[in-house]
């Protein structure tokens, strides 16, 4: 029973790192995401905020808007070890990340940029059937994360530029796992838990045109600190089981991963830009998982978990092409390795090196509106493994579409 609450709950946490580290989709712009989720190294748009902030002083426009939105249909099928024919797949689910950006400059001749930028870095939802084998890990999880990043940007020359952005990210999530205790109808219990995340970070960048066609940013982001206190987790089972299985609340303290970007950009012409971008992340950081419960019993002890991550890169290469005043088209992709170890794969992070690739469209409604949309399709490496913890095995298989656009004016 102590080894089942540990399962139970351990589960909440690496859920939450899953999108950035197990199932990793960034989408923090439209156009970005058309090259593959480049642009530290190369302007494109407001997304700069982001991207680099420093090169946001670069934008030429005094103010402009943009929002949108991503459409994430994953796909995930367990295989059970071999000898098994057992297999199971995820519940057909869409998720729904957006980010909005402003960006205000004073006047044309302002060396500096205010800007605002609000986007979901994490954030996803997972479901199996309330029956399948691997139902005391998980049966469904919903998490929500906002990152709200006012940000400073100054033209140092009309070479270099420097921005910085302070973090704030706010969130939450819910959780729900089978117990493997059957009440006397036969039923089996299940626990609930569900909690609040705040933390703090900083975003800042450096974006230099050594020419006029060739341009370098370096990009860093903090990790992002969060703390969550008041979490609850609450328990169906059976009446002579409920000592054991206390309504209580926990707190815990985890780091978001540092990610650090290296970009190049080079504008061949008039017609064609061309962006590679290489992506740190400090994975490393997530070595244990330690939860604090307020109330504790002989089965219910507080926890210290290894999980044992590792730092990890991202490869991106993309371009686009300016047909004529109207339309730009573009093409990326990227590769993307996986931070989780052998010994540590989990249904919650079914996690592989994957592969992206993208495209991308933007139309000039007119000199003040733009209308940008991508396709991203990501294919999972398959991946076989038992976790050393929960003994779970098995061979997991992810991909990915994701439809976005977006919608820019320009004051």
């Amino acid at each position: 029973m102590k080894k089942l609450i540990v399962v139970v709950l351990i589960s909440v946490f690496t859920s939450s790192f899953s999108i950035a580290g197990g199932f990793q989709v960034n989408l923090q712009g439209q156009k970005q995401t058309g090259m593959g989720h480049t642009g530290t190294g190369l302007l494109l748009d407001n997304a700069s905020i982001l991207f680099n902030p420093g090169a946001v002083s670069f934008l030429d426009s005094l103010r402009g808007i943009s929002f949108g939105a991503s459409f994430i249909m994953p796909r995930t099928t367990y295989l059970a070890p071999y000898p098994g024919t057992y297999t199971a797949n995820i519940e057909p689910h869409t998720g729904t990340p957006i980010t909005l950006y402003a960006v205000y400059k004073f006047k044309k001749t302002a060396k500096w940029n205010l800007g605002l930028g609000i986007y979901n870095p994490f954030g996803s939802r997972i479901q199996w059937a309330d029956d399948w084998n691997g139902n005391a890990l998980i049966r469904e999880m919903d998490l929500k994360t906002f990152f709200i990043q006012p940000t400073f940007s100054y033209k140092v020359s009309d070479k270099l530029g420097i921005g910085a952005g302070f973090i704030y990210a706010t969130g939450s999530f819910s959780l729900r796992k089978g117990i493997p205790i059957q009440d006397s109808t036969g039923v089996y219990g299940e626990g609930k838990l569900s909690g609040k995340a705040s933390g703090y970070g900083f975003n800042a960048g450096i974006y230099y045109k050594v020419t006029d066609k060739f341009s370098i940013g370096i990009d860093y982001r903090s990790q992002v600190k969060v703390k969550i206190d008041g979490g609850t987790a609450e328990f169906t089972v059976p009446s002579s089981l409920e000592k054991y299985f206390p309504g209580t609340t926990f707190s815990t303290g985890l780091n978001l991963p540092q990610v650090a970007t290296l970009g190049f950009g080079y504008v061949a012409n008039s017609k064609i830009k061309l962006a590679l971008d290489i992506n740190y992340i400090g994975w490393k950081s997530y070595d244990s998982l330690i939860i604090d419960f307020v109330d504790n019993t002989e089965k219910l002890e507080d926890i210290h978990s290894a999980r044992m991550y590792r730092n990890s890169f991202i490869f991106r290469l993309g371009g686009q092409y300016k047909l004529n005043e109207k339309w730009t088209v573009r093409l990326g992709t990227y590769y993307d390795m996986s931070p989780v170890q052998a010994g540590y794969l989990t249904p919650e992070t079914p996690d592989a090196d994957k592969l992206g690739i993208t495209a991308g469209v933007s139309f000039n409604v007119t000199k003040k509106i733009h209308i940008d949309a991508s396709l991203l399709y990501i294919e999972g490496m398959k991946r076989t493994d038992t976790n050393k913890e929960t003994e779970f095995g098995g061979t997991y298989k992810s991909k990915a579409v994701v439809p976005g656009f977006s919608l820019e004016y320009v004051f």
